[in-house]
């Protein structure tokens, strides 16, 4: 992938918009879960994310067109190529991935995000050093969901399809990854909403296929609750959630990004304690205390650290 039309200078965002769109991310997405639950009663899931992704597009698609930029010859493809590993192939592993495992130990090996994070920007950039200080947020905040979903990672019969689902899953969780880091090495001049709309576009078109090949069997009901469910999904899910996390990439060191990961799932779980009268545990705690350790350490990590030949001061 040519970075020719998309390197340059950023601009810098103030702290109080990098912190305003940080947390309208992981808020935002810990709110998800709850809807999604919602959704699927009405919806299969590749038909449900499908649309998602269609709504999403549509809802872009007048600002693409008149706010256009000239991006460079095939960046278009590029950016198409990019909603696949973002969106596509990973939500349809997730998807079918999680037929096969407790929902405990999905969220735990997506919490191993900031870790695969961390590990690709290593290699794919090479100033991206890994330090004591990125190991130890990202590690804070991985015991901090497995406090929080200890009940759930009990002893159950492990058989050749939960295998192949916690596969499926890390596999979703290093694409998504992959997609971030290039994501900021490449794509920091593109304007966010340009990115939003041709990554939701791409990814729309191959789940449908894949809900028209094997859900074609199974019914959806249109109603009120499927009808909010998919506009809140893909209007506050999406669209704003990813146009904020493709303004912050350049602006938030890769740890920092790898912990909004590990809050919104803190945020799923407060919110079902909150309105869904589950219970308020000690691990709740403990796993929130170690999640909100991890990630004030990682956002105190600046988004650029210069290596040593460009600061031999240091």
């Amino acid at each position: 992938m040519s970075s020719a039309s998309t390197t340059g200078p950023v601009k810098p965002g103030g702290p109080l918009k990098v912190a305003l769109a940080y947390c309208t991310c992981f808020l935002l997405w810990g709110s998800t879960w709850s809807v999604v639950k919602v959704g699927l009663q009405d919806l299969p899931p590749l038909r449900f994310v499908g649309i998602r992704m269609l709504v999403a597009g549509l809802a872009l698609l007048p600002f693409a067109r008149s706010r256009g930029a000239p991006l460079g010859p095939g960046m278009g493809w590029r950016i198409a190529g990019l909603g696949l590993l973002q969106i596509g192939i990973p939500f349809g592993l997730l998807f079918v991935g999680q037929q096969w495992i407790p929902s405990s130990w999905a969220a735990l090996l997506f919490s191993t995000f900031p870790m695969w994070l961390l590990l690709v920007g290593r290699v794919m950039m090479p100033d991206q050093h890994l330090t004591g200080r990125k190991l130890l947020a990202a590690g804070l905040g991985v015991a901090g969901v497995a406090a929080l979903q200890h009940s759930g990672l009990g002893a159950l019969e492990v058989t050749g399809q939960m295998l192949l689902g916690c596969l499926l899953c890390l596999g979703s969780v290093a694409a998504i990854s992959v997609a971030n880091v290039l994501a900021k090495k490449h794509m920091g001049q593109v304007p966010a909403h340009v990115l939003v709309f041709g990554q939701t576009f791409s990814s729309a078109l191959p789940l449908l296929v894949l809900s028209f090949l094997l859900e074609a069997g199974q019914p959806s009901h249109w109603n009120s609750r499927s009808v909010l469910a998919v506009l809140y999904l893909a209007l506050c899910g999406t669209v704003l959630t990813y146009q904020c996390l493709y303004w912050l990439l350049p602006r938030i060191s890769l740890a920092a990004l790898g912990a909004m990961a590990l809050l919104d799932t803190l945020v799923a779980v407060v919110l079902g304690v909150v309105f869904l009268d589950e219970p308020l545990t000690l691990s709740l705690l403990v796993g929130g205390a170690l999640i909100l350790g991890g990630a004030a350490l990682a956002n105190l990590i600046p988004a650029e650290e210069p290596s040593a030949s460009k600061a031999p001061s240091r």
